[in-house]
């Protein structure tokens, strides 16, 4: 009887890492809907420079990220040798996002006329809400799990810094990115609106994906080895705890790598052809 509680309970445990990614898969929809409007419009002169400098502003930073991720790759090497090569493919990951996360904060200001009086786009228009609060959920498991087990000892030295520095810094770059395209006032009418549309969902869907991957692939592996510390006690009856935090791993893993499927799908800049209905 126990062990059927045990496999319910982990079965149960991986239900919402489907529902999200079923959550990016609705939002790759939305993605085909801003492009698509793009497409329907011929931009204006300021407009297609606006979708120039956009993704020319993307490339340079998402390279930088690349370059921390190497210069983290070699710092390892350096501080911890042999033991270092399980190190690298994080260390680079975790460069090439945080890239991403600079990019999307720092977006240069289009240059088209906005409105007057300015109006501004609900988020809601931009990005499901329910995306944005499992992004500041699974931060806010992530950093309780780190400060949990660098209190018991479990987590020492750059690894407990780690845990808990790089989803903070993360979970900020993504609210700034997030406040931007909302503050921002809207373009005035014209071919300018679908494309800022367009440039804004991008951002918004990009950010949040970034800093979901930053706080579940840590928060899965804190699980796991919360749980298999945990699994290692010898108890007189049925331990339910140590089967949750290996399925809750499990789950935030395999979410997290999900998320980063959908994420390269978005790294493609929004882009203008000629017009879809053009005769």
């Amino acid at each position: 009887m126990g062990r059927l509680i045990a496999v319910i309970l982990f079965i149960a445990v991986l239900v919402p890492g489907v529902l999200l990614a079923r959550a990016w898969w609705l939002a790759a929809g939305r993605r085909a809907v801003a492009g698509g409007a793009v497409e329907l419009v011929e931009p204006t002169a300021e407009g297609s420079g606006t979708l120039l400098r956009q993704a020319q502003h993307g490339r340079r930073l998402r390279r930088l990220g690349f370059l921390l991720g190497l210069a983290g790759v070699i710092a390892s090497v350096v501080l911890f040798a042999e033991a270092s090569v399980f190190l690298w493919l994080p260390v680079l990951a975790v460069g090439l996002l945080a890239g991403i996360l600079l990019a999307e904060a720092t977006r240069p200001r289009p240059r088209w006329a906005l409105s007057s009086p300015p109006r501004r786009p609900r988020r809601t228009d931009l990005v499901s809400p329910w995306l944005v609060w499992t992004m500041r959920a699974v931060l806010a498991a992530e950093l309780v799990a780190a400060v949990v087990l660098w209190r018991s000892g479990d987590l020492t030295g750059a690894v407990a810094w780690a845990s808990v520095v790089v989803p903070l810094l993360a979970w900020l770059l993504a609210e700034v990115a997030l406040l931007r395209v909302l503050l921002r006032p809207l373009p005035a009418e014209g071919a300018d609106v679908p494309v800022d549309e367009a440039l804004r969902t991008w951002t918004a869907h990009l950010a949040t994906a970034a800093a979901s991957v930053l706080g579940l692939l840590p928060l899965g592996s804190l699980l796991l080895a919360g749980g298999i510390e945990l699994g290692d006690r010898v108890t007189d009856s049925v331990d339910l705890l140590p089967v949750a935090l290996v399925a809750g791993g499990f789950s935030a893993l395999a979410a997290g790598v999900g998320v980063a499927g959908f994420l390269l799908t978005w790294l493609r800049p929004v882009r203008s052809s000629a017009p879809a209905l053009a005769s």
